[in-house]
């Protein structure tokens, strides 16, 4: 195993020992933002390479028990054990080098919008919630539910969380756009076959080191009655808060913004936590804006409607989920919507490292 490859093991020791010394100088916190950037820098560098040294000595393990085989030792299993656990890592590996963007290390906001079909859509909305939560569970991230409001019959009319974690923009970036669903409708007496839709829009939870202005008397201030996902706990006064900011993006295009948060005690709370997300989704679209321009990307919030979707989950008449835009597909749905994701993600993330 070299030290070389697209993994660059030198260059990033020599980069890590360059960055160690600017943290020695005097004035390095005279300039906090750019500290906090270097420090999260050096941090991913050295997580580059105690990853890479730890397969390094995986691979050292498995040599060992391979000459030990050639003697007729029986250490099959051993040998199984250490070589699915570097495979597994060096997958881990690949996923963390393609993670170099500028938020790719930020806390995510995920937010969840079922298409028109009522009920239908509303019930994926809130499958897909459920997805997308246990993914970040086994990814070992915190989630935390933003807002929740529940469907009139079933599922959600619309939901946001934050996903914390090292990487979770990073990771989630892969999954904004529209969903589709097929399958036979539990709504449906006649059990015919339905077709759903539902937007996931994913944005970078920015900080103080990014600024986005925003003239407040454009933003308009809703008060709701909060509730939690599955309509427990509802308060009844009204803390939930809700802000819509509708105006023209850099690019002259006309756009409507809504954050809503009801996961805080006190209205003033709600309003400082979706003001943030307000800007952090405003800052998502800004950015897609520069990136169509830069690689004529399309952008990652389509319309709900047929030809818009970034990925098909087929419950009926066969079983498949199907991303678009990877062609990469698989026939176990029950594991994608028990938060298997990880090779969707990693697909969409190789297709665009370069």
């Amino acid at each position: 195993m070299s030290s070389g490859g697209i993994f660059d093991y030198d260059k990033r020791k020599i980069n890590i020992i360059e960055l160690q010394e600017k943290i020695q100088d005097p004035g390095f916190w005279d300039n906090p933002a750019e500290a906090q950037k270097i420090m999260r820098t050096l941090d991913q560098e050295k997580s580059i390479i105690e990853s890479w040294d730890e397969l390094d000595e995986l691979r050292s393990s498995i040599n060992v028990y391979k000459q030990f085989l050639e003697e007729g030792e029986d250490v099959k299993e051993e040998l199984q054990k250490e070589s699915n656990l570097f495979a597994k890592k060096l997958q881990e590996l690949e996923l963390q080098n393609m993670l170099s963007g500028e938020d790719d290390h930020r806390d995510a906001i995920v937010s969840f919008n079922p298409g028109a079909g009522g009920t239908e859509s509303q019930d994926w909305a809130e499958m897909l919630f459920r997805m997308y939560t246990r993914w970040a569970e086994k990814k070992g991230f915190t989630i935390s539910t933003i807002e929740y409001q529940q469907g009139d019959v079933a599922g959600l009319k619309s939901a946001t969380i934050e996903v914390s974690g090292n990487n979770a923009y990073g990771f989630l970036k892969a999954e904004s756009g529209v969903h589709r669903l097929v399958r036979i409708s539990p709504f449906d007496s006649n059990a015919r076959r339905h077709t759903s839709f539902c937007s996931v829009f994913v944005s970078p939870l920015i900080d103080d080191t990014i600024e986005i202005n925003i003239n407040e008397s454009e933003v308009e201030l809703q008060r709701f009655h909060a509730s939690g996902a599955g309509g427990q706990n509802v308060n009844k006064v009204e803390t939930g808060v809700r802000l819509i900011w509708a105006g023209k993006l850099s690019d002259g295009s006309e756009e409507r913004v809504v954050a809503e948060c009801q996961q805080e005690r006190s209205q003033m709370q709600n309003r400082e936590k979706a003001m943030l997300m307000l800007k952090s989704k405003m800052y998502e679209l800004e950015k897609n804006i520069k990136e169509r321009e830069q690689q004529s990307l399309e952008d990652s919030k389509s319309k709900n409607e047929w030809g818009s979707q970034i990925r098909s989950y087929v419950f009926h008449p066969y079983n498949m989920v199907k991303d678009h835009r990877t062609e990469h597909e698989t026939s176990d749905v029950q594991g994608v919507m028990d938060g298997d994701l990880d090779d969707f993600i990693k697909s969409y993330l190789m297709e665009n490292a370069f």
